[in-house]
């Protein structure tokens, strides 16, 4: 799995014009799910996003998680984060799960952050979305299962 990471001071997702996730202070979470992925992986990575910390403490050193400050969580689905660019000029996204084990993976990460935060918004799975946010700091960080379990 791979999700970028944007911690903002707000952030939203529609579909169509219309507002499906709206959040604050927190993280907007773009998140891929790879064909190789598992249960397993989304856990890990669901505690890893709740526990990274990326806000400032009172020492203004960025010493507090999501836990920490009751922060909020918007996740969008992105498939595009598995885009291979490596050969010609138009991406390969073979790397990237088919919806049948992307779906019960993305709606598994988002369950568990469910389980910790008390604010988890979503986009909506496989339609096209116009994504907003103001990004706080900016603090933008990669994870990617693959490279850090």
């Amino acid at each position: 799995m791979r999700a970028l990471i944007q911690k903002v001071s707000r952030a939203e997702v529609k579909v169509q014009g219309e507002v499906r996730g709206s959040i604050e202070r927190g993280f907007l979470i773009l998140l891929g799910v790879g064909g190789n992925d598992t249960e397993k992986q989304a856990e890990w990575l669901a505690d890893k996003v709740v526990n990274l910390r990326i806000f400032e403490d009172e020492a203004g050193k960025l010493n507090l998680s999501l836990l920490d400050v009751g922060g909020a969580a918007l996740v969008v689905s992105q498939f595009t984060l598995f885009g291979d660019c490596k050969k010609g000029r138009r991406p390969s996204f073979t790397g990237a799960a088919r919806p049948e084990l992307a779906v019960p993976l993305y709606e598994h990460f988002v369950a568990r952050l469910r389980g910790v935060l008390a604010r988890v918004e979503t986009g909506v799975f496989q339609t096209h979305m116009d994504v907003s946010l103001t990004n706080d700091g900016p603090v933008t960080l990669w994870l990617d299962t693959d490279e850090l379990t």
